[in-house]
């Protein structure tokens, strides 16, 4: 089970890394490298946490296996920070700080190395794999703790709702890296005191199982998962959310076409281009706000004839139905007070009595595109129930 579990987590991470370095439509977002240098690193760590593979690597160089996972550890974390800086910081201040986390890397790599073959040359000295965790839980501990601090101000500031999910989740992924961190900080504590807390050489037969594999196998593994998929989620979900949003506006582009076309044709001069009946599937958001914009004009051009009269009928017959107050019956009014508009306009009669005045929230919906749509979306469902010479009718 667990060679599966690591296995198939390794070619998940990997399909994921082609992902990212695939591009999508031609535009590769910024960071793109760094995240697919991440997913690689994850990919091999985990690959390495195998024990098929692990004792593969091991009949060639006892213990090495320890050593290639943190090694892809710590470069899957110096990736997070190259992916961080590359989106907080200007070009070339970025460069100058993932070549200085490169660096350390190396330095640590090598330091980490040294000691490993030293503590091999020796039967496995324990000051001197002491010293190699020291080195390797202080650079894992110092960038997670780095990278959950700033993915979790980020996600508090990010507008996209995937982003910002993603980047809890991320949080969280670290936070689960600082747990592992601290199992081996005590660990080290351990072995440096001689107090045999730890035992050494028992294997993990499950993630579960002894205890201790908990934080040293579980905790790094839900630490990947979650900082993989927190980091992925947002670039999954764009393609999704952009084919809802297209989805919405010519759904909402179609439903909006009676109401257009009645208003339209008691008010023809607001048609931006009369001639422009094609709609491109590739601009529906310029399209969709250009009929709510037309609209939205054709009520404003008819505002001499919004009789308050046919206003009070209306908000009278919402009250009797319970739907007064609510967007539904405010659109039931705004409905009727509209085809009474434009029949009042066609038959050329102006208002006989007080205006009707805006309908409620106009001014908080405007410049707000989907706010703007559903509301009209509303309108023109009660027009189509209420049509307007039965409306007009009403008013007299």
């Amino acid at each position: 089970m667990i060679n599966i579990l690591f296995t198939g987590t390794a070619v998940v991470l990997l399909c994921f890394a082609a992902y990212w370095v695939r591009g999508r439509g031609g535009h590769r977002p910024t960071g793109t490298w760094a995240v697919a240098a991440l997913l690689t690193s994850f990919a091999l760590a985990f690959a390495s946490y195998a024990p098929a593979v692990e004792r593969a690597v091991e009949s060639v160089v006892p213990h090495v296996a320890r050593l290639l996972s943190n090694t892809f550890t710590l470069t899957a974390a110096t990736s997070v920070l190259a992916f961080l800086f590359q989106l907080n910081l200007d070009r070339e201040r970025a460069r100058r700080q993932i070549r200085l986390r490169v660096i350390a890397l190396a330095i640590s790599v090598a330091g980490m190395t040294v000691f490993f073959v030293a503590e091999q040359l020796t039967g496995r000295n324990p000051v001197l794999y002491a010293c190699y965790v020291l080195i390797y839980i202080s650079y894992l501990a110092y960038t997670a703790k780095d990278f959950l601090l700033q993915t979790w101000a980020h996600s508090k500031r990010s507008t996209r709702r995937s982003q910002r999910w993603g980047l809890r989740t991320t949080s969280v992924g670290c936070g689960f890296a600082l747990v592992y961190a601290a199992y081996k900080l005590f660990a080290l504590v351990s072995i440096g005191l001689g107090l045999g807390l730890v035992p050494d050489h028992a294997r993990c037969s499950s993630p579960l199982t002894p205890f201790r594999c908990a934080f040293s196998v579980t905790a790094p593994a839900v630490s990947v998962l979650l900082i993989t998929v927190g980091l992925t989620l947002p670039a999954l979900l764009w393609p999704l959310s952009r084919l809802r949003r297209r989805r919405w506006e010519r759904k909402s582009f179609t439903a909006l076409e009676p109401l257009w076309r009645e208003v339209t044709s008691a008010v023809p001069e607001v048609v931006l281009d009369p001639g422009g009946t094609e709609v491109d599937a590739h601009d529906l958001d310029f399209h969709l706000h250009r009929r709510v914009i037309e609209i939205n004009d054709c009520v404003l051009a008819l505002r001499p004839y919004r009789q308050a009269s046919v206003r009070d009928a209306a908000a009278a017959e919402a009250a009797r139905r319970g739907t007064a107050g609510t967007p539904e019956g405010e659109a039931e009014v705004e409905a009727a007070v509209i085809a009474a508009a434009v029949a009042a306009k066609r038959a050329g009669r102006p208002v006989d009595g007080d205006e009707a005045p805006p309908a409620a929230g106009t001014g908080s919906r405007k410049g707000d595109l989907p706010a703007e749509t559903a509301w009209l979306l509303l309108v023109a469902d009660a027009y189509v129930l209420r049509p307007a010479p039965e409306n007009a009718g009403a008013a007299s």
